[in-house]
């Protein structure tokens, strides 16, 4: 297999892997799971197998576990294997004094410090090269987040300034008060927001960089999960509105679509989603905790789509296509 190549993430000098790995899944979240059961030392190799494959770009945050994952990462990349890395982590779910996820947002600036810190000690590391604004705090002007932000780059605990799920006039608000590197939101045949309300357009009319997280659909793309039955009892997927009832069978009958052409192509179903994600010129970072899909994953990323499979995979799965929203509603 070849190395994954290296692109540049905008325009402010930032290369990582076409594709990185998100990480979120390899640890539990509050007491249940996000992905099904994780296992620390197939993940762990998962994570080690990636960075000889080529990936440079591992993605995380503080709220996954809370803090476990970032801790996983540590471990990880103990023994020298940091500084081949970019490590990107997120800020911006409140996490309260014991631990837990409120569900409200954070972005005043003594909660940017204080994640920060937090981040640095869980990551045993002496920067973030690249740090995310998870959320948007409809209460703090994101101006006042971003230069509290920016304040971090200047003394050097992080390299470049990201945001997740924010809107066109909020990105650019952020970019004229410091340069954004890179947005990251939900993005696969399943997830084409971005392509309507003008975020990706902006990013390549500002320089900035788009990274794709779930590219697969929550899994749902790999053509692997046939029945509501398939996930965990656990599972977190089990309250997502495009997992349950009749959204489920109608999203699944899409898939099966997609399998159809992915066999005509002899690959995957998974890597037919993620090359077309990768056609759309942004780094994906799907997310997995094993080494098996970790590598099919990235084989994706050689396979090359022409005009007539891209038009013919849009005319199946084109914009607003799954059906249910992308996230339950937290109350």
């Amino acid at each position: 297999m070849k190395a994954i190549k290296q692109v540049a993430l905008g325009s402010e000098g930032l290369m990582v892997s076409q594709e990185g790995l998100g990480c979120m899944g390899m640890s539990t979240f509050q007491g249940g799971t996000m992905y099904g059961t994780p296992d620390e030392a197939e993940a762990l190799a998962t994570i080690h197998r990636g960075i000889e494959l080529g990936i440079t770009m591992l993605d995380t945050a503080d709220m996954y576990g809370p803090y476990d994952n970032e801790r996983l990462l540590r471990k990880a990349l103990a023994g020298g294997k940091r500084d081949s890395v970019t490590l990107a982590t997120k800020f911006g779910w409140e996490i309260d004094e014991a631990g837990m996820v409120t569900y409200q947002f954070r972005g005043d600036p003594a909660y940017v410090r204080k994640s920060i810190d937090r981040s640095l000690t869980n990551l045993g590391t002496d920067h973030v090269d690249l740090y995310y604004l998870h959320r948007l705090d409809p209460n703090t002007p994101i101006e006042d987040t971003v230069g509290a932000m920016s304040r971090l780059v200047e003394e050097g605990k992080v390299n470049y300034i990201g945001l997740s799920e924010v809107p066109a006039d909020i990105i650019r608000r952020a970019h004229a008060v410091h340069p954004i590197s890179a947005i990251q939101t939900e993005y696969s045949l399943f997830e084409r927001t971005v392509e309507e309300n003008g975020v990706l357009a902006l990013c390549r009319e500002l320089g900035i960089g788009f990274v794709g997280y779930s590219p697969l659909g929550r899994g749902f793309l790999s053509g692997e999960i046939t029945s509501p039955d398939d996930f965990e009892e656990n599972d977190s997927r089990r309250m997502f509105p495009r997992f349950q009832g009749a959204n489920f069978y109608k999203n699944l009958e899409l898939v099966n679509q997609l399998g159809l052409m992915a066999e005509e192509k002899g690959i995957t179903p998974a890597q037919l989603a993620l090359a077309w994600v990768l056609a759309q010129d942004v780094v994906a970072i799907p997310g997995t905790k094993r080494r098996k899909y970790l590598e099919l994953n990235l084989a994706a990323a050689e396979i090359q789509l022409t005009t007539g499979e891209l038009e013919a995979i849009d005319a199946v799965l084109p914009l607003g296509s799954a059906a249910g929203a992308a996230y339950p509603t937290f109350s």
